[in-house]
């Protein structure tokens, strides 16, 4: 799996709003998506299954990231 970093004001739950990092983003905080850790769909994109969406709302609701999504302040 690859490290995705969310493009400023993109849709977290659109690939093409990702850009392919070579390595875990630096993020801090707990309010908005900042990156996630998915499979590349072969275009520099993450793949974002209905797993992924669900542990990006739970992410999001508890304020805590989880092992395959990082949160950044506002």
């Amino acid at each position: 799996m690859a490290w995705f970093s969310l493009n400023p004001s993109g849709n977290p739950t659109q690939p093409n709003n990702y850009t392919l990092q070579s390595s875990q983003p630096s993020c801090s905080g707990e309010d908005q998506i900042c990156a996630l850790q998915a499979n590349n769909n072969g275009s520099g994109q993450p793949v974002i299954t209905d797993a992924l969406k669900n542990e990006m709302i739970v992410a999001l609701h508890s304020r805590t990231p989880s092992a395959n999504v990082s949160l950044k302040d506002a």
